[in-house]
């Protein structure tokens, strides 16, 4: 330990523990994404047992800061600029980011979202619902990086369509009124060709684009679906209408993020590539509760299937309730979707088992017959044909970084 001005050696404050490793969280407790990583670190620190956390440090300015008597082992941040990485840096002491802003700065270990994943799983929920038009929403500002919006306006790109980006004009850092701000995304948002599906880089500004649909008349998800990139569970429910929402694997980001540490301060090298994390999925709300599809009768028949796939139906029951005929429903499905209405029945029954299989109360078997299969075998067989995962383990990565309750088979 280096000594003072004055020639002693300083004393370690009350941050220190013998009997424990200290590590630093400088996350953000005030957003949902930030807590959520902090819960996953938590849940790392009890397995191991000797870990004491130090929580979202504030200076006197209330900034993110380490206290200056601190004199701990490991730090997990979410690094925001190039000064906190050179100030948290000079500790000499075993880092992990989890903020994408900065992932990418040399020497420094990252676990961080999937942003290609995400884009992807977004896409892939709006194309479902017949969406051929896109948009991107995210005001200049230095709380979120580019790559957000930079991969999903790729992934539509390369699906073959064009996703008009929110450009208001402005740079990050300047102060625009509530006013002014409405107008601009209001202008952005007329100027779009309808019905068209727009993804918001968090919830906070999904709930915003949301607002100013509602005082100027557009329509939700009539003319404009809107799917938020991350979730807010408060922000997502209270709007009006409720937000759908990618569920950002934030738990697992900072369960993996201590899981690293840990071997970093055990002496391990920081990795050469960014770990990154898949979502975990969609959770659909009334904001993209739309099928943009101008066949009325094939619109039934999607209805007909999402109300209906768990209770094991097949095409015959489509038929019976849609007056027209197989070859047609056939073709149409192939247009507007690219598969059949039997692979569409399936993938709405496997869907709902992804989702499922987040809840930890449920067994495979329940979750089975609820997804409409026969048994626990079929569904098995069916679920790792369409994501190349048993069931097992894709709940076993799915609650990663959780506290997993007990569950039957």
């Amino acid at each position: 330990m280096a000594a003072n001005t004055n020639g002693e050696t300083p004393r370690r404050t009350e941050f220190f523990n013998k009997d424990s490793r200290q590590i630093a969280v400088l996350i953000e407790t005030d957003t949902s994404v930030g807590c959520s990583v902090i819960r996953g670190i938590a849940n790392y620190a009890k397995q191991v047992g000797d870990w004491h956390l130090l929580i979202d440090p504030r200076d006197h300015e209330h900034r993110s800061a380490l206290p200056d008597g601190w004199n701990g082992d490991g730090i997990i941040a979410g690094i925001s600029s190039r000064l906190q990485f050179k100030q948290v840096n000079a500790r000499n002491t075993p880092l992990v980011n989890v903020d994408d802003r900065f992932e990418d700065l040399p020497g420094m270990a990252s676990v961080v979202t999937d942003e290609n994943a995400l884009a992807e799983l977004a896409l892939s929920h709006l194309l479902d619902r017949g969406f051929r038009h896109f948009g991107y929403f995210a005001p200049p500002s230095t709380q979120y990086s580019k790559k957000r919006g930079q991969a999903f306006i790729t992934a539509v790109q390369q699906a073959g369509h064009k996703c008009n980006e929110y450009r208001p004009g402005y740079r990050a850092g300047r102060k625009i009124s509530w006013g002014e701000q409405q107008r601009r995304v209001t202008r952005w948002l007329r100027s779009l060709e309808q019905p068209v599906a727009v993804l918001a880089v968090d919830s906070l500004h999904a709930r915003q684009l949301s607002e100013i649909c509602h005082a100027t008349g557009i329509r939700v998800p009539d003319d404009i679906a809107i799917l938020a990139g991350d979730t807010n569970e408060l922000f997502c429910e209270v709007s009006t209408p409720p937000l759908s929402s990618v569920i950002v694997a934030s738990e697992k980001i900072g369960h993996d993020a201590a899981e690293l540490l840990d071997r970093m301060m055990g002496g391990e090298s920081p990795p050469d590539e960014v770990i990154r994390v898949k979502p975990r999925g969609i959770t659909s709300r009334q904001s993209t509760d739309l099928l943009a599809i101008d066949d009325p009768a094939i619109v039934d028949a999607l209805w007909f299937i999402r109300k209906h796939a768990h209770r094991g139906i097949v095409v015959g029951d489509i038929l019976r309730e849609v007056p027209i005929s197989r070859r047609y429903l056939e073709i149409q499905f192939q247009k507007y979707l690219g598969r059949s209405p039997g692979r569409e029945i399936r993938r709405v029954q496997l869907e709902r088992g992804k989702e499922l299989l987040g809840r930890q109360e449920l067994s495979i078997t329940e979750i089975a017959t609820a997804c409409g299969f026969a048994n626990s075998t079929r569904f098995g067989v069916a679920f790792k044909k369409y994501t190349l995962k048993t069931p097992y383990r894709y709940r076993e990565e799915l609650l990663a970084g959780q506290k997993i309750a007990p569950v039957s088979i």
